[in-house]
């Protein structure tokens, strides 16, 4: 107990009280500089039913996720089959790969904004080439939601791959072997033998995916701005509960949408635990 006494004490400071302070502020008004004024479960009806930009928030978010889910699971199965293999210099290609994985996320974004920008960006240049116009990036409400999530897989695309390429090289060589001798071809033996034996590997790059995707801030906010850029177009839920507690000032109300937000992804991991567990039960 002595040994794991200073862990708990650290837990307990910066994880058990902070959760239990804010589920307790959820439940008051408070603008950090007055006293605190209960008021139940008003700032949830608020939430709820008086405040348009939530649900803006929510479906922005929803978008969001969608479009980087998608990619990132299906490019990071990908990379990892490609860079599965006995090649020379495959050291190189997979130390290029992973190099966005130790980039912080908000340089990335700032070297991403440049980029992107309408008039003079690489981006737009290059497509000058082929005679396609400018693409408004970053000023078209669309396209900015869409270039956000372009980012974020850009981001998130290493991380899967990481743990993708290592369920993968566990997997024993046997087996395709004798899926070999038996005739199946490559897409055959990787549909047949790798996807359901990294089933496991891939039900967590999913549920991170979803976690990181709707608790996304700082790539939205380096890339279009703190006030959710061009028409509200990649206002997500990170940036509203941004605005609320550190420019409005609204602790309380900000402490709510950060509970509905947990509430949000413990009910999503929970289903994808279940729908994952059920497929390995068929299996």
């Amino acid at each position: 107990m002595l040994f794991v006494a200073p862990n708990l004490a650290a837990v307990g400071v910066f994880l058990v009280f902070p959760l239990a302070f804010s589920l307790y502020l959820s439940f008051h008004s408070w603008d950090v500089f007055g006293p605190m004024r209960f008021v139940g479960v008003a700032n949830f009806r608020r939430l709820f039913g008086d405040d348009p930009l939530f649900w803006i928030a929510a479906r922005n978010t929803a978008v969001f996720t969608v479009l980087t889910l998608v990619p990132t699971v299906v490019i990071s199965m990908a990379v990892a089959a490609l860079l599965n293999r006995r090649l020379a210099a495959i050291g190189l290609f997979r130390t290029i790969v992973f190099l966005p994985l130790v980039a912080s996320t908000v340089a990335m974004a700032v070297v991403w904004r440049f980029l992107l920008t309408t008039d003079d960006g690489l981006l737009n240049l290059m497509l000058g080439w082929f005679g396609i116009g400018p693409v408004p990036w970053l000023t078209d409400p669309h396209w900015a939601l869409l270039s956000l999530s372009m980012v974020t897989v850009w981001k998130s695309v290493p991380f899967g791959t990481v743990i993708v390429l290592a369920a993968m090289r566990g997997i024993p060589e046997p087996l395709y072997e004798a899926a070999r001798i038996d005739g199946a071809g490559s897409i055959r033996r990787f549909w047949s033998i790798t996807v359901p034996l990294i089933r496991g590997p891939l039900s967590f790059v999913f549920a991170i995916t979803i976690i990181n995707s709707v608790q996304a801030f700082d790539q939205a906010y380096a890339l279009t701005g703190g006030n959710g850029g061009p028409e509200t177009g990649t206002y997500v839920l990170g940036i509203m509960l941004f605005q609320n507690s550190f420019r409005f000032y609204e602790v309380g109300y900000a402490s709510a949408l950060a509970w509905v937000m947990f509430a949000m992804l413990f009910l999503l991991t929970v289903l994808q635990l279940v729908f994952a567990r059920r497929s390995e039960i068929q299996l």
